[in-house]
């Protein structure tokens, strides 16, 4: 038989090229095993259409109703039929079983004397000629009892406060300091501890001879005490938070009760302050 056309050869697997990144694919997925899991992975995506095509189970078929008879039906629908009748109802027969009110009586007047409640009869007796009245509704409006003056003295410190003054506040810490420092043989000779109270800001500490810190006040979003630390600090230890400063710090936040170290001046003295509590205090009064 003759063929028609030119004859067509299949080419041999050898000749045929892989592209390389298949290839490093294939390798790759064979050293980390993760070849059959790529196989199991394509098995479900082309079966997944075919599991999720198949038909379920049928409903089951709804009981049907008992047929009822003609009458029956025509009595049901003449009973559902309403006549509409647009507009709204006599106001007489909707109402009728309220009573009128007038909306301008003023119902309460003020707060019922002797612990009454609103609507018991209530007296009210006159300082003049002893007459005595009572009311069954309503309770019968009545001057504000005079307010009384505030307790203490206005011209006294804490006790309280005079007819046009301001008074001016400020957040006062107490501290307790401690000093170490070196002696000429190398010996460390510590300072008792001295604790200092109600420090308004802006201190000082330990002194002003030695200005290792100035207490600055606390933060409005922490509340915690913040620390302007001098330029001869060398090293700082605790656990502070630096707010400002990149190579050394220049402004600390510190923790109640959590010590802070401070290696001051030449001598590397070291100071200890620890900040014990923190309290609102009254720094002047401006008189209007």
């Amino acid at each position: 038989m003759k063929r028609v056309g030119p004859e067509l050869k299949l080419p041999k697997l050898e000749n045929v090229k892989v592209p390389g990144f298949l290839g490093d694919l294939y390798h790759d997925l064979v050293d980390r095993r993760l070849l059959p899991l790529v196989g199991l992975i394509l098995v479900a995506i082309v079966a997944m259409p075919f599991l999720l095509g198949q038909p379920g189970e049928e409903p089951a078929p709804e009981a049907s109703a008992p047929p009822a008879n003609s009458a029956d039906s025509a009595q049901a629908s003449s009973l559902t039929v309403v006549e509409a009748q647009p507009g709204l109802r006599d106001y007489h027969r909707r109402l009728r079983g309220r009573k009128p009110t007038d909306p301008f009586r003023q119902q309460y007047t003020g707060s019922p004397a002797g612990g009454e409640l609103p609507g018991e009869a209530s007296s009210t007796s006159t300082s003049g000629g002893g007459e005595t009245s009572s009311t069954g509704g309503s309770s019968t409006p009545s001057e504000p009892a005079p307010s009384s003056p505030p307790s203490g003295n206005p011209s006294s410190g804490d006790d309280g406060v005079a007819a046009g003054e301001l008074r001016l506040f400020t957040f006062a810490v107490d501290v307790k300091i401690v000093a170490t420092r070196t002696t000429a043989d190398g010996k460390k000779e510590k300072t008792k501890p001295e604790v200092r109270e109600e420090v308004i800001p802006p201190a000082a500490l330990p002194n002003a001879k030695s200005q290792v810190v100035t207490y600055m006040g606390i933060s409005p979003k922490t509340r915690k005490p913040l620390f302007l630390v001098s330029d001869d600090v060398e090293a700082i230890f605790g656990e502070p938070k630096c707010l400002s400063g990149s190579e050394t710090c220049q402004l600390l936040e510190v923790d109640l009760q959590m010590p802070t170290t401070f290696v001051y001046g030449p001598n590397g003295t070291r100071y200890k302050i620890n900040v014990l509590k923190v309290e609102a205090v009254v720094k002047g009064r401006v008189e209007g």
